[in-house]
């Protein structure tokens, strides 16, 4: 039997993370509710005190993982946003609904990200 696709997402994420240099990982939460379903909760500070905070509900749907929900938070180190990645269903007029990346002066459409392309524009050295 193949693992969990839950199983094998935070495997990835984890051997990510791993790779990466001048991370500190304030919070590293999963809360496995069932075998199937699990929350993910990171908090990560920048060599530079950038935080990127992910928020994540995800479910293993027949084989295939589904995120229920998720937010993918990058700011400063003054606290000021610099993305924000979510599927909260507040802008129905966008045709991503209910994706959409939060920018500094707007909101645009974009479909689902991959939580680990995310990471990468976050963690890389444009900031």
């Amino acid at each position: 039997m193949s693992p969990n696709p839950i199983d094998r997402y935070l495997q990835a994420l984890q051997t990510n993370l791993e790779a990466r240099q001048n991370l500190d990982i304030e919070q590293y939460q999963i809360v496995r509710l069932t075998a199937d379903r699990a929350n993910l909760k990171l908090r990560i500070r920048t060599r530079d005190r950038h935080l990127f905070s992910i928020s994540e509900a995800i479910v293993n749907d027949r084989g295939t993982l589904k995120r229920l929900d998720y937010r993918y938070h990058f700011q400063d180190r003054d606290n000021y946003l610099i993305f924000r990645y979510d599927n909260t269903p507040h802008f129905p007029n966008l045709p991503s609904f209910p994706h959409h990346k939060h920018l500094p002066d707007r909101v645009i459409a974009t479909p689902a990200p991959d939580l680990l392309d995310v990471l990468d524009e976050a963690l890389s050295d444009q900031w």
